[in-house]
């Protein structure tokens, strides 16, 4: 199985006429866009962990959330141990609705993001469609 991916990955890198790696990394650009936390949801004292606002890039109106709602995002990182072969892990979530007026938008994960992955990245997958 993983034989066969790689081939059709050597296949399309042939057939875009590159090399591969810059050429996966922009492939994978249109399975996700990029994201950054800004927070948690807050008020003046309290903070709501349980929901985090994310600046999705190139979204700047309140309008362009709309196409967003809906879809999963990932907080990927890497851990000190590894389990089952792999460091890298990954908190799964949800957009949940659109906040304030600049583009930003809410989002519930599975479980809370913690206050390490505040102004890092995240990434917005482009599925489920609502189309």
């Amino acid at each position: 199985m993983a034989d066969g991916a790689r081939s059709l990955e050597v296949y399309l890198a042939l057939q875009l006429g590159g090399t591969g790696l810059a050429d996966r990394d922009a492939m994978s650009e249109d399975l996700y866009a990029k994201g950054r936390v800004l927070g948690f949801k807050r008020a003046k004292r309290n903070q709501r962990p349980d929901i985090s606002l994310i600046q999705i890039e190139g979204v700047k109106t309140i309008a362009d959330t709309d196409f967003y709602l809906g879809k999963r995002v990932a907080f990927v990182y890497r851990a000190k141990r590894e389990v089952n072969g792999s460091k890298i892990r990954c908190i799964w979530g949800r957009i949940t609705r659109a906040h304030g007026g600049s583009g930003a938008v809410k989002a519930r994960f599975r479980n809370n993001l913690p206050a390490k992955s505040f102004g890092a990245s995240v990434r917005v997958m482009m599925y489920p469609s609502r189309v």
